[in-house]
């Protein structure tokens, strides 16, 4: 990512950009504060999840075949999924579209840094509005950034006509914020707490958050072949970085919701951020918990859908 949004990236001030998302494989940083803490957010998420991010491609891969030689990764952020999948696909290239140059640039650069250089291209583009120049895509990977759209039904028609006949989009998206504290006591019902508001919050600003995908797919002139919800958790010994993803997290949450819950939980969640003993970064309980749920789906045949 989100993924992927995730990443949406690429996720972004995600409110900023709500058109065409950065990818977030975490997608669920759809929280306010700090913009620039999110670029560090979704690489931390990539290195975490790692592991679960080579299965989900393994089998984005088994679905797709061998003949994958063009994908388009829809909001890319920083390149998660550019890079898990030029790994996964050794002879692809990949076009990244995202709203936002900034990404772009530093996935560029990036690709440049891994000698990838050759096979990665831009495209900063608002994915609402379709892909332009883009066409007889083997694969579209759209990371936690479906939900940013204004109007899914046409951000579907433009990848429908993006991808060749019988290539594949592969959909991921986020089950809200992450969670990190321990789920029995007052942490783990601060956490609860946030993230019911944080829901609130999304569903002022980002209507097609949580959304029947499948279904959406299907109207589109899709049909979707595989649809799962996984939990994504790392636990003790969590891999480095993971007190520092938990505190950027934390952070931009409380800057979202900033008037939007009571001072006891704001200053609940200062604790977590401050430095003090109560700080994320210095926990020894903390589990990494995610639910990512994705759809592969390929263009329906003229002949079905009539």
């Amino acid at each position: 990512m989100a993924p992927a949004h995730q990443h949406h990236h690429n996720q972004h001030r995600h409110d900023q950009h709500h058109h065409t998302p950065h990818r977030h494989d975490q997608h669920s940083h759809d929280s306010g504060a700090t913009p620039d803490g999110l670029p560090e957010i979704l690489d931390l998420d990539a290195a975490l999840f790692a592991p679960h991010l080579t299965a989900l491609t393994g089998r984005i891969a088994c679905l797709a075949g061998d003949d994958v030689r063009h994908i388009v990764d829809l909001g890319s952020g920083t390149g998660t999924g550019t890079f898990a999948l030029l790994e996964q696909f050794p002879t692809a290239r990949v076009t990244a579209v995202d709203s936002s140059p900034a990404m772009l640039e530093r996935l560029v650069s990036a690709a440049r840094e891994r000698g990838l250089g050759d096979r990665v291209r831009t495209l900063e583009a608002d994915a609402g509005a379709g892909l332009p120049g883009v066409a007889d895509a083997d694969l579209v990977w759209a990371s936690a950034s479906l939900h940013h759209l204004d109007d899914p039904a046409t951000a579907l028609a433009g990848i429908r006509a993006a991808l060749r006949p019988g290539g594949l989009l592969a959909v991921a998206e986020v089950d809200g914020m992450p969670s990190f504290l321990p789920a029995d006591g007052g942490p783990g019902e601060l956490e609860a707490r946030c993230r019911a508001a944080l829901d609130g919050l999304h569903a002022e600003r980002l209507p097609h958050r949580g959304a029947d995908w499948g279904s959406l797919l299907t109207a589109a002139g899709f049909s979707v072949e595989q649809e799962r919800a996984e939990p994504w958790e790392l636990r003790a010994p969590l891999p480095e970085g993971a007190g520092r993803y938990a505190f950027l997290v934390f952070e931009r949450i409380r800057g979202s919701l900033d008037g939007r819950v009571d001072a006891d939980d704001l200053a609940a969640l200062d604790r977590l951020i401050d430095g003090g003993p109560e700080d994320v970064r210095h926990r020894d309980d903390l589990v990494v918990r995610s639910t990512r749920r994705t759809w592969m789906a390929r263009p329906a045949r003229e002949s079905a859908k009539a």
